[in-house]
């Protein structure tokens, strides 16, 4: 007798539609992921109890952790799909959407707060494009180590499922987007707009937000140190604060 695997999938019609469970069971292959048995349930979308129904909605694309898209809550934690190994799991599966944010469709869900959250920081270095300016300054070899770490951040929205600070009433922005501060502050180019992303995490929106719970750090796919970029930015608020204090 063949081999089968049971996936409990917790489904959601649209954005105001009530969640529920479907369970299906499909034949066991070596090296499975949970991306390969959402595949096989979309070839043939019957459910446990023989009812063709609509295939499951999830979100892929690099299929390598890269990308953060296919984030998901797996037997209770939230990681990405792609790298959960049936092999791992064992043969009853649980499939939930992360629910620190508002579900589209089935899995799917709508990662606007993030983004949005990133414009409110100026995530970004700015560079006027039009005209070639030359090199930029070099780092420090230890500084640019450093920030290597930080950019390995994929946006993929685990941290903030797993916080207890984060939720849809909360306003606290999360590990990744202070993580995307201390990154862009680390830049010698971006350094020079470093008082305007500390002061917009000046407030329950930031630092404030923050209860050290170590949970983002643990849950982080990526390994990136998300509570050492918070604790230093708490520091550098401090000292932006007396300076600013000072000098007004």
């Amino acid at each position: 007798m063949s081999r089968k695997i049971t996936l409990i999938v917790t489904r959601q019609d649209g954005p105001d539609q009530p969640p529920y469970k479907e369970t299906f069971v499909i034949d066991y292959r070596p090296n499975m992921n949970v991306i390969s048995a959402l595949m096989e349930i979309r070839k043939n979308p019957v459910n446990a109890k023989g009812e063709r129904v609509a295939p499951v909605a999830w979100e892929m694309s690099c299929l390598e952790e890269v990308c953060g898209a296919c984030s998901m809550v797996i037997n209770g934690k939230a990681r990405q799909a792609c790298s959960a190994l049936i092999d791992k799991l064992g043969d009853t599966i649980t499939l939930e959407p992360m629910r620190t944010f508002p579900v589209v469709r089935d899995l799917i869900v709508d990662r606007s707060r993030m983004f949005e959250d990133l414009k409110k920081v100026k995530a970004w270095v700015p560079i006027d494009g039009t005209y070639d300016i030359g090199p930029g300054p070099r780092m420090p070899e230890v500084e640019r180590q450093m920030a290597y770490e930080l950019s390995r951040c994929m946006m993929c929205g685990v941290c903030l499922e797993v916080c207890p600070n984060v939720s849809p009433r909360s306003k606290f922005m999360g590990a990744a987007i202070m993580n995307q501060v201390r990154l862009h502050n680390t830049h010698p180019t971006g350094a020079m707009h470093k008082h305007e992303r500390l002061e917009a995490i000046m407030g329950e929106e930031g630092l404030e937000g923050c209860g050290n719970s170590q949970n983002c750090v643990q849950a982080c796919p990526k390994g990136i140190p998300l509570t050492t970029s918070i604790a230093a930015l708490r520091w550098e608020t401090t000292r932006y604060s007396i300076k600013k204090w000072m000098f007004s």
